[in-house]
């Protein structure tokens, strides 16, 4: 990482993520040094060495992110013992910022956002190999570097491929939120492109989940968006007064539409749907600054914490953390993720279709993840994809500053 160029710097911190598990680290005493710690750790002395700045300095998504850290930190106050409470959220701000404004350091343009997008496709190949080899023979073979068990997961007598993940749901949503980077490369270099798209639908077909599958088809559709740009206004319109007329018409509150959602047969969405119940009856309890037990929110727990139920919601684990304070931070920064995306769509109004294209795709891929964060909570390494769009997206100003073309020649798979 200290030797690489700067476009191909972020290598090393993408196969930390794709080819180690959270059960490599190093303990001393209450901290744990994970390689993805490590790593980071080594980018910010690579930085310091060659004084290296971010593309265009601050900007409102960095300061956001900034924000964010500062209330999770300050919600220790609301949590026991004060000291762990501390320890756990500045390990968990290290991480996120320090991911984050590595990537916005890296990312000086369009080529290489170009360098980053080819580095995960080639990257995530050998963990997409390995993955269906397990809904073959049922082991992982990442098992032996601990933090995932050697037997995969079967629910209703499906096997559920995980790779080196936490779980199944979070790496078929590696694969649902990386296959549209392959577009990237549909006119410039098809065999990658191809080799991008079978290497994502792979992992999300792996990890047989009706969440990346979901996650699959809102990006998809996303895309397709792209053709009707122009009303996207009224289809925001239409889908809010949608969930409101589904809200009054149905007997039970419109989230429990989540537990209706089954394309693998072996869902669980009535327990997200009550999840949001939950919180909303207990909202006295973590509104402030989160709380320290939800075990009695749910009928059922989890069997690495006696004081928490099964969390699968990333909104509402910003609440439990950090109460409605870090929750609204949370849900700003996607906000603003998207409002850069407007911004320089319409900035942009005057280059060439394929350009404003390109943008569009991240923005899809920003709604992708938008709305996963409803059922699905992001505990270990995948939330580095979910960094890595928002990076790009912090990103897209700087490129206008640069003379170069923001693409090389030809243009995405749907540019027009």
């Amino acid at each position: 990482m200290i030797r690489l160029p700067k476009q191909w710097a972020p290598m090393p911190l993408m196969a930390g993520v794709c080819y180690m598990t959270l059960g490599q680290d190093i303990q001393i005493g209450p901290l744990h040094f994970t390689v993805i710690r490590i790593l980071v750790a080594v980018g910010v002395i690579r930085v310091m060495i060659r004084g290296e700045r971010i593309a265009g300095g601050m900007n409102r998504l960095d300061r956001m992110m900034v924000g964010w850290g500062i209330f999770a930190a300050i919600s220790s106050v609301f949590h026991e013992p004060f000291s762990s409470a501390l320890v756990y959220r500045l390990g968990w701000i290290y991480d996120s910022c320090g991911f984050y404004f590595l990537l916005r350091i890296f990312l000086q343009g369009a080529e290489s956002v170009y360098t980053i997008a080819k580095i995960i496709i080639i990257v995530l190949v050998p963990v997409a190999l390995e993955m269906v080899s397990e809904r073959v023979t049922g082991k992982n073979s990442f098992s032996f570097l601990g933090g995932v068990a050697l037997d995969c997961e079967v629910r209703d007598g499906k096997i559920r491929a995980q790779g080196p993940f936490a779980h199944s749901i979070l790496a078929g949503t590696v694969g649902a939120v990386c296959w549209p980077l392959a577009l990237l490369f549909w006119k410039q270099n098809r065999k990658l492109a191809v080799l991008g798209l079978a290497t994502g639908i792979a992992i999300v077909l792996a990890s047989k989940s009706s969440g990346p599958i979901m996650t699959t088809m809102l990006i998809t559709g996303g895309l397709f968006v792209w053709k009707i740009r122009q009303h996207t206004r009224l289809i925001r319109r239409g889908v809010l007064v949608l969930i409101v007329l589904c809200h009054m018409a149905m007997e039970a509150p419109v989230y429990y539409l989540l537990a209706r959602i089954d394309l693998t047969g072996s869902s669980t969405g009535w327990h997200r749907a009550e999840l949001i119940n939950a919180a909303i009856i207990h909202l006295e309890e973590w509104w402030l600054g989160g709380t320290d037990r939800t075990r009695h929110w749910m009928p059922s727990g989890v069997d690495w914490n006696k004081n928490h139920t099964d969390i699968t919601n990333h909104y509402i684990k910003m609440g439990v953390i950090g109460g409605l304070p870090l929750m609204f931070m949370f849900i700003g920064i996607v906000v603003t993720g998207f409002k850069v995306i407007g911004e320089e769509l319409r900035a942009r109004k005057d280059e060439p279709t394929e350009n404003r294209f390109l943008i569009w795709i991240f923005g899809a891929i920003l709604l992708g993840h938008a709305l996963t964060f409803v059922s699905v909570c992001y505990f270990d390494q995948s939330i580095v994809f979910f960094l890595l769009i928002l990076a790009i997206i912090g990103s897209l100003r700087s490129w206008r500053k640069t003379p170069k073309p923001a693409l090389p020649q030809g243009k995405p798979v749907i540019a027009n």
